[in-house]
């Protein structure tokens, strides 16, 4: 945990998946800003609103969010930290409301699919909004009968609401990986993961070549992503994890090595590398 206790923008409403993780990392003391939008947290911190953003970047079930790397393109913030959260998805209900009385649930549609298995059993029926803590504000401002929400537990203890089941995501596996940013670069760290996006020149064996000055000197990527170049058709850019400290010797030559084979690079920078929390079903 970060002992330092800045205020940081997320996207979504109080008790949302990503404060979890910003009281996971800064600590529960920690200033939040909610923002509608990932577009207004990414501007939150480049107008000096906040000092950091905790914005996700991938689920370990549904993949990467796409928008966070697109605003990651267009934007010229560093990535200070990573950081992994368990989600542990809660069923909860207006007070008073009984497991067995929950005949339909509100929640974001990925939390509902992350959840499918669960509500047929019960055969409780799924019913998409917006977002998953939204979910819980909006049912405890308007409690319905037989209606329950989908969110984390920090929200039904913000909001009020009756815990009625714990986890019930359908795979124990579901984390999410956030970035910290920041307008500035963190301090160097032991252990480092470094991100970039690059773009290859259009000839055979190009994205070999690019990938070639990484594998030469022994370094290990952990994500490779293509995604279609905004407002350039059929022009392809590639998201790109590496173990490593941009400044470290082996690390700096590969990228000078991509920079010679690439068409374009950006770095989003070097980070403390984090480790999947281990498992604790008890709890």
């Amino acid at each position: 945990m970060n002992t330092n206790t800045p205020n940081v923008a997320f996207q979504g409403v109080a008790g949302a998946y990503s404060e979890e993780a910003i009281r996971q990392f800064f600590g529960p003391g920690t200033g939040t800003l909610p923002r509608e939008t990932l577009d207004d947290v990414f501007q939150a911190v480049e107008a000096g609103a906040v000092d950091r953003a905790m914005v996700p970047v991938e689920n370990a079930v549904a993949g990467s969010v796409i928008r966070t790397y697109e605003l990651l393109m267009a934007h010229d913030l560093r990535v200070c930290a990573e950081v992994i959260l368990r989600v542990r998805h809660t069923l909860m209900a207006p007070p008073g409301t009984a497991l067995d009385d929950v005949e339909r649930v509100r929640s974001h549609p990925q939390a509902l699919a992350q959840c499918q298995r669960y509500l047929e059993r019960r055969g409780i029926e799924p019913e998409p909004t917006f977002d998953t803590a939204g979910s819980a504000r909006d049912l405890a401002a308007d409690p319905t009968p037989a209606t329950g929400a989908i969110a984390s537990s920090l929200a039904a203890q913000l909001y009020g609401l009756d815990v009625l089941a714990t986890d019930i995501q359908d795979f124990p596996f579901n984390y999410t990986r956030f970035f910290v940013l920041s307008a500035d670069d963190p301090p160097r760290a032991q252990r480092s993961k470094t991100s970039l996006i690059f773009s290859t020149r259009h000839h055979p064996g190009a994205l070999y070549e690019c990938l070639g000055e990484f594998a030469t000197r022994g370094i290990n990527l952990s994500k490779i992503e293509s995604r279609p170049r905004l407002n350039r058709p059929w022009q392809y850019i590639f998201y790109l994890d590496f173990e490593g400290h941009w400044q470290d010797p082996p690390c700096e030559a590969a990228i000078l090595g991509l920079l010679r084979r690439s068409s374009f690079v950006k770095l989003l920078g070097s980070y403390p590398a984090a480790t999947t929390p281990v498992r604790n079903d008890s709890c």
